[in-house]
C-alpha cells in the first residue's frame, strides 16, 4: 500500500495541527494504522496506532491526551489530530500501515515518506 502524508510545518508552542495520510489501492480499510516520528538526531518512536475499524487506538505515553488518531475508511486516509504542541514534538511524521500488533509493536508492513513538523518556542 502506498502512503502520503501532508499537513506538517511551522507551529507555535501550544498550536495545533492534523496530520493526514492517504493511501491508494482498495485494502485500505484492511490495515491497521500508525503514526510514528523522528526527531533531529533520534531514532523514529512510535506515536499512535489505530485498528482497521477506529474500534481500538494507542498511544505512547509522551502523547496521549494531546494527539488523536483517527481514520475516514471512505476517503481512505488516517489523520493525526495534535493540540498543546511542545518544541520536544518537533520531527518528521510517518505513518505506516500493517496488522495491528505489527503498528503497536513499530514493524509496520508499509510506510509514507513522512512530513516535517516543527514547534517553535
Amino acid at each position: 500500500v502506498q502512503l502520503v502524508e501532508s499537513g506538517g510545518g511551522l507551529v507555535q508552542a501550544g498550536g495545533s495541527l492534523r496530520l493526514s495520510c492517504a493511501s491508494s489501492g482498495r485494502t485500505f480499510s484492511s490495515y491497521a494504522m500508525g503514526w510514528f516520528r523522528q526527531a533531529p538526531g533520534k531514532e523514529r518512536e512510535f506515536v499512535a496506532a489505530i485498528s482497521w475499524n477506529g474500534g481500538r487506538t494507542y498511544y505512547a505515553d509522551s502523547v496521549k491526551g494531546r494527539f488523536t488518531i483517527s481514520r475516514d475508511n471512505a476517503k481512505n486516509t488516517v489523520y493525526l489530530q495534535m493540540h498543546s504542541l511542545k518544541p520536544e514534538d518537533t520531527a518528521v511524521y510517518y505513518c505506516a500501515a500493517g496488522s495491528y500488533t505489527d503498528v503497536v509493536m513499530s514493524t509496520p508492513s508499509s510506510w509514507g515518506q513522512g512530513t516535517l513538523v516543527t514547534v517553535s518556542s
